[in-house]
């Protein structure tokens, strides 16, 4: 029997209908005090819980059925996530995180993986979530595959453009992780030349190279026990490459110039602002290692995808430059913030902030505080479209000189396009079926095409 604690009526019965075709009867509460109530004079092989109840936070009815039955698999809903719901959600013990619109196959999928094997429930961390904002349908999906990276000790990529916050959702992750209590190290690979950055990552003995007076451990060994975190891993050489696939693979590496191989006990979480699949296609990252790094995956939307956070990133971001001034931005402030592209993403946002924070003799920063080029409109935000067609162009004109016909040139442009509308949309191709009006049997195919012809056979 299944526990369904959800106010929303049509939701309520939609879900007891993928109870039923699943072989199972539900009981529907749409408070969370009747659904305590269900839980403490019942039994149930299953709880799904929205986070949004009438009377009481879901997060508060997971600890208190967390307390009655400590077993008990709870499947989280949610129509606002955000990183602390998915924190908290992990550490009481849920399942699985949802949000909210559903898609009714994937929940049906997800109450079939919960009920074959009911995962233990993590320890809580001693540590504070480091907070991080955004309440967008993009970022929504970025919070739940970060609560699920904290409660893996697998591999993970992040990607993402320049200034997304690729290297504070790795500490995030790391905080939140069983290894908290161990070193991170953090290394910026595209920084660093290949000899440098060689020697930088598994250290060296005494005498192995010019210059090498005496022995000096990498941040590979400085890691034992904690994270290692690898920034722009699309730039490594392949020399270095294989090198860290051994450390992947076999947990072991040699310092250069030494003889013994060294053990080695750590978490890798790597970015990139690449796209390492084209790396692969080109040759220059190899495809092994590639799948290694990428046992699980968090792609950073840019700010231009979530302008809606703005406000909230702002406050934020202002909190942190001036803790001791209670300043804001006024709504033309505000207004200029949404027009501006943000090519730079949240860097470019808390530079801006700090220049304004700097300037504002009060505690409200209106337009003229920012700098020029946000507030000038003679400095428009660049133009999508002119680019998109300048870059349209010339690819075009590549594919006609390699000879392509029409079909073809059409088929990998659209390819293309399913590719970047999947990731938008998570993944999820129903989804993108339902909110791009696209046929499911159509769309599949193209799909199963695609992912053919991901990587070179």
């Amino acid at each position: 029997m299944i526990l369904i604690i959800e106010d929303e009526h049509a939701l309520a019965s939609a879900l007891a209908a993928v109870a039923r075709r699943m072989g199972r009867t539900s009981v529907l509460c749409a408070t969370g005090a009747r659904g305590l109530e269900e839980a403490a004079a019942g039994s149930f092989a299953l709880a799904v819980l929205d986070i949004g109840l009438p009377d009481v936070s879901g997060l508060i009815v997971l600890e208190r059925l967390r307390a009655l039955h400590p077993a008990l698999p709870v499947i989280i809903i949610t129509a606002h996530g955000n990183l602390e719901n998915s924190m908290a959600a992990k550490q009481f013990g849920a399942a699985a995180y949802l949000v909210k619109p559903l898609d009714l196959p994937e929940v049906e999928q997800t109450f079939a993986e919960v009920l074959s094997a009911i995962p233990a429930p993590p320890a809580a961390s001693d540590e504070p979530i480091s907070l991080m904002v955004g309440a967008a349908p993009a970022m929504q999906r970025c919070f739940v595959e970060i609560a699920h990276a904290c409660s893996s000790e697998a591999p993970l990529l992040i990607s993402g453009p320049t200034g997304t916050g690729k290297t504070r959702t790795a500490r995030v992750i790391h905080a939140n992780s069983a290894r908290r209590a161990g070193p991170f190290v953090t290394l910026h690979c595209s920084a660093l030349p290949e000899p440098l950055l060689e020697a930088e990552l598994f250290g060296h003995e005494k005498g192995a190279f010019t210059g090498a007076l005496l022995a000096r451990t990498g941040h590979v060994e400085r890691a034992e026990g904690g994270t290692l975190f690898l920034d722009e891993i699309g730039d490594i050489s392949p020399a270095v490459q294989a090198r860290l696939l051994r450390v992947v693979e076999e947990k072991t590496f040699t310092r250069i110039g030494g003889r013994e191989d060294l053990r080695v006990d750590l978490r890798l979480i790597t970015s990139t602002n690449k796209s390492l699949r084209d790396e692969v296609r080109a040759g220059r990252f190899r495809e092994d290692l590639y799948y290694r790094l990428h046992v699980l995956e968090i792609s950073l939307p840019p700010l231009s995808e979530r302008k809606s956070d703005l406000p909230a990133l702002a406050a934020f971001l202002l909190g942190a430059i001036s803790p001791d001034r209670s300043l804001h931005l006024s709504p033309a402030a505000i207004e200029v913030f949404q027009r501006h592209h943000w090519p730079g993403n949240v860097r470019e946002l808390r530079n801006a902030l700090e220049h304004a924070a700097a300037v504002a003799g009060g505690p409200v920063i209106l337009p003229h505080h920012l700098p020029r080029d946000l507030r000038d409109p003679a400095s428009p935000a660049p133009s999508l479209s002119g680019d998109l067609d300048s870059a349209l162009a010339a690819w075009l004109g590549e594919k006609v000189d390699a000879g392509l016909n029409y079909r073809q040139i059409h088929d990998e442009l659209e390819a293309m396009a399913l590719r970047h509308l999947l990731a938008r949309y998570g993944g999820k191709p129903t989804v993108l079926a339902r909110e791009l009006q696209m046929n499911r049997v159509t769309l599949r195919r193209r799909r199963q095409a695609i992912l053919r012809d991901d990587l070179p056979q």
